[in-house]
């Protein structure tokens, strides 16, 4: 091919219109009939959530979700900048959604500047969202040291190799320090929890309920929660329907 025919395909190539596959605009999911009701719905968000997290094991089981406790972080910081990652739950109940990571992350960082902060599941092949904010606080250092048991060897190394959100000169300096810890802590050796380690667990002040629907008409329910008039009294949770 000579160099201005190279230039004309080139051209050409260039000026074609973007496929489907790489202009958004283009692509389009169509969500099915289920919805949510209010009437259904149960008493505290908890209860859906729990619900809800079942048949997303279900659907990991069947091979089309995965890590259905995955979900995305999102803190800000002093000056009110928002981030966001995506994190492992790793627990859950009626007090919260618990996690856990590096204390000296950028993450626990702005928690401990400002412990405003969002959860988002993303359940897409079921066509679901679930979002909570809330506030975030550290778990008892017990509960940090009894989950970082059940975690697995490597992992535990991990979590002190590890200088999470800190820069580093090169990948080998990572590798070199996990590997002399693997020569301090050989498998079957007890890995001490670090200091500067552990969980926070995120108390919602709203948790709401995404489901798609036909026409993009989608169901959205969200809990709140209220305070009650008797200081004796639980906190409780009324729902409200959100338009699309």
């Amino acid at each position: 091919m000579t160099d201005r025919a190279a230039a004309s395909a080139s051209a050409s190539s260039s000026a074609a219109p973007a496929s489907p596959v790489s202009d958004p605009a283009a692509i389009r999911a169509h969500y099915g009939v289920d919805g949510l009701i209010e009437a259904e719905a149960p008493a505290t968000p908890g209860g859906l959530f729990a619900l809800w997290f079942a048949q997303a094991l279900s659907a990991t089981e069947a091979g089309l979700l995965h890590e259905p406790n995955a979900m995305v972080v999102s803190t800000v910081d002093e000056a009110g900048r928002p981030s966001s990652r995506t994190v492992l739950l790793k627990g859950y109940d009626e007090r919260g959604f618990v996690f856990f990571t590096n204390y000296e992350s950028r993450k626990a960082r702005e928690l401990a500047a400002n412990p405003n902060i969002a959860l988002l599941f993303p359940w897409h092949p079921m066509a679901r969202q679930v979002i909570v904010t809330g506030t975030a606080e550290r778990v008892a250092r017990e509960e940090t040291v009894a989950y970082f048991r059940t975690r697995p060897h490597g992992s535990q190394l991990g979590a002190w190799a590890s200088a999470q959100s800190s820069v580093i000169a090169t990948r080998d300096e990572l590798d070199r320090a996990y590997a002399d810890l693997e020569a301090r802590y050989p498998e079957g050796e007890q890995v001490p929890a670090p200091p500067h380690w552990g969980g926070f667990r995120v108390a919602p002040r709203s948790v709401e309920f995404w489901q798609g629907r036909a026409n993009r008409l989608h169901d959205r329910l969200r809990y709140v929660r209220t305070e009650q008039d008797s200081g004796t009294a639980a906190p409780g949770w009324t729902v409200e329907r959100l338009s699309p």
